[in-house]
């Protein structure tokens, strides 16, 4: 006999209940999502290439940051830690991402893709994330995703055009 759950059984959480939690965690619309067990080698050696990338193809760009997995505080109900993203303009906090990044990437862990590909693709469509890609190392893919009239459109084009630069990413340079 399967339990079925009103929504208000659920509990929610603010980023007050989020800042004392140990561990890894997200918030997404006051739900809590465990991030843990801790990635592995692999996701992380794809997670270094691509920040080294986007570092290097961004130093030119006075106004583009490149970051790896840091907190973006959307509201008091949603906080979440993207893989890697790059963050185009001035003000973006400091104890935590405050403005919506231009492009974000998410690696796929049997843990995270359902989430990955569903939840945070619905966000980030929803926030205005420019592009956002899914990277699977296990399948050496990146689906790209850019937004054109607030909808996600996939594409195989990997140059962003961003506030006032242009990057052309090179993905075979993420696998090794």
């Amino acid at each position: 006999m399967s339990l079925a759950y009103k929504d208000e059984y659920i509990p929610r959480y603010t980023y007050d209940d989020y800042k004392n939690w140990e561990g890894k965690w997200e918030i997404i619309n006051g739900i809590a999502y465990a991030m843990s067990p801790a990635p592995v080698i692999k996701h992380q050696e794809i997670s270094g290439n691509i920040y080294m990338q986007l570092k290097q193809k961004s130093k030119d760009c006075k106004n583009c940051k490149s970051l790896q997995a840091v907190d973006w505080k959307i509201d008091e109900k949603t906080t979440i830690c993207p893989d890697n993203l790059l963050v185009c303009g001035t003000e973006i906090g400091d104890k935590y991402l405050t403005k919506t990044p231009s492009i974000i990437f998410e690696i796929l862990s049997p843990s995270t893709a359902f989430k990955d590909k569903n939840v945070k693709f619905q966000l980030y469509e929803n926030k205005g994330v420019k592009y956002y890609i899914i990277v699977d190392g296990t399948k050496k893919t990146a689906e790209i995703f850019e937004l054109y009239n607030k909808k996600y459109q996939k594409t195989k084009n990997n140059r962003f055009i961003l506030e006032g630069c242009e990057i052309d990413f090179d993905f075979e340079n993420i696998w090794s």
